[in-house]
């Protein structure tokens, strides 16, 4: 048997390890963004050395986006492969394995193939979402740091240098134990008796917006400009806004007084409007450094040339662009996400990508990356289906970041005012993202026992000429230049994700 273990040795060292850094409510304002995929802009550019030195040594992908414009939606589609149409996860509190089906998730995987697998922060949404973390996933006993800010009831807050000594802020503590948790599992993963796969999900730039406040200062308050559009777009139904007036809820905000906070068109007042997006862009800035510590202790132990980070955001954030707070839509500026991925030796000159990617694809993604066995596309039907994607493997644009995967991206998004897809009957948004358009169709949907779309009960349209009107603030649906565009963007929608495949591409069974 000696010689068995001998021989398989090799192959035991050069299984990858995984580092998992997530980050909440992020929009990829980041510098490796800039160019034509850039959000809405921002000024002054936003201060993220870390993820933008990471960017050039990763698998950049530029137009990625999120499933579905919430945590837990979104989330849940990541880590199973599962989009919310099959998860049935559509808001805050359903657990997937509840509702959706008893799937493997992404680090489940990585715990059957013999990895350690450790958790830590906001990586699947906490509580009821995901039955306190989905135990199942993990190794080791999961790990939260305390809040000891949330008491103060701010929308942000720039702690100072003596509070944070006494009361260090939530995501330090989460950067504290993941230096601890590398340093715990290096040394066996250095000599090839355990690969790891760690998940470190960081909760800024989630409201509230609090970070040290020597952040503020790569962004004068005189530097910050309100967002370009602030205002909804023409055209827009009112089926697709969302009403942020839950911001009232934090004392800086209620007590001003202001009236009709949410409504369509509303608008802060030019100074709140600047502090707000400031403290965001500061929030950015202070998560951007924590990820530094945790990168570069991987660096100090000797584990970087063997491991591979993906990074991630659950979404983007409107900072007042369409008018809009919060991210719960089916606008750009809510379904693009950051997303890269370090591959050791594959990646490491940097490779960028314009091509459209979806959140579903990270889980096959980095199962082919480790070179653990090939995830296979699920079928329609795949509620009794612990292991399949709703996605593809990424690593073809690894070797051509210019190979077209798919001709669109899909995401969806309930109206918040009529019913619980889950449930009963609602109105359900679905958007779909080509080279050149966003359309949105939203159509009666009713859940329960049988989930259907009722496509041909259309409530509303949405069509934007990204050609024309990148921040998407003119509706095109009604315009009769477009109906041809429109006719086949519908068609294109309703057949859906699997359609969406280049030519010669097999994706059921």
């Amino acid at each position: 048997m000696q010689w068995l273990a001998l021989l398989l040795l090799p192959a035991v060292l050069a299984r990858k390890n995984v580092l998992f850094l997530v980050s909440d409510d992020m929009r990829p304002n980041l510098g490796a963004y800039l160019g034509p995929d850039f959000p809405s802009p921002v000024y002054p550019t936003m201060q993220t050395p870390t993820l933008d030195a990471l960017a050039k040594r990763s698998l950049l992908l530029k137009r990625a986006y999120v499933s579905q414009a919430l945590c837990n939606p979104s989330r849940t589609a990541l880590l199973t492969s599962r989009r919310p149409d099959t998860s049935h996860i559509y808001s805050i509190g359903p657990y997937f394995r509840k509702y959706g089906g008893n799937f493997t998730t992404l680090p489940e995987y990585f715990k059957q193939n013999g990895y350690r697998t450790i958790g830590m922060g906001k990586v699947f949404h906490p509580g009821s979402s995901s039955g306190n973390d989905d135990p199942v996933s993990w190794t080791d006993p999961y790990f939260h740091a305390p809040n000891n800010y949330v008491i103060d009831h701010l929308s942000w807050e720039a702690v100072s240098e003596e509070r944070e000594a006494q009361q260090p802020l939530q995501d330090t503590l989460l950067a504290d134990n993941a230096i601890k948790v590398l340093q715990d599992v290096a040394p066996k993963a250095k000599s090839g008796e355990q690969p790891f796969f760690v998940a470190v999900g960081f909760h800024r730039p989630h409201l509230p917006w609090n970070f040290p406040a020597r952040f503020m200062d790569y962004y004068p308050l005189e530097n910050i400009r309100p967002p370009p559009n602030y205002f909804a777009p023409v055209g827009m139904p009112t089926v697709a806004w969302h009403n942020f007036s839950k911001l009232v809820r934090f004392k800086d905000i209620k007590s001003l007084g202001l009236k009709d906070i949410g409504n369509i068109n509303f608008t802060f007042p030019h100074n709140l409007t600047l502090e707000l997006r400031r403290a965001y862009y500061s929030c950015m800035s202070f998560i951007d450094y924590e990820l530094g510590r945790v990168i570069v202790e991987l660096d100090n132990l000797g584990l970087s040339d063997n491991t591979i980070i993906s990074f991630w955001g659950d979404h983007g954030w409107q900072l007042g662009e369409h008018s809009e707070w919060q991210k719960q839509t089916n606008f750009e500026d809510a379904t693009h996400a950051p997303m890269m991925i370090h591959i050791p030796g594959l990646t490491d000159q940097g490779i960028v990508t314009e091509q459209l990617t979806e959140f579903v694809d990270l889980f096959p993604t980095l199962a082919e990356a480790a070179e653990l066995p090939k995830i296979e596309t699920c079928p329609e039907n795949s509620q009794n289906v612990t292991l399949c994607t709703e996605g593809l493997s990424l690593m073809p644009l690894v070797k051509n970041p210019n190979t077209t995967l798919k001709t669109a991206a899909f995401s969806q998004y309930p109206n918040e005012n009529d019913g619980d897809p889950l449930t009963g009957k609602a109105v359900m948004g679905y958007t779909m993202r080509t080279d050149s358009y966003r359309y949105t169709e939203w159509v009666k949907f009713t859940g329960g026992k049988k989930f259907v779309t009722h496509w041909n009960k259309l409530v509303a349209a949405e069509l934007y000429d990204h050609t024309v009107d990148p921040q998407e603030n003119y509706n095109q649906a009604l315009n009769a230049t477009y109906a041809n565009i429109r006719k086949e963007l519908s068609a294109k929608l309703q057949a859906g994700w699997r359609k969406a495949m280049p030519v010669g591409e097999t994706l059921s069974h």
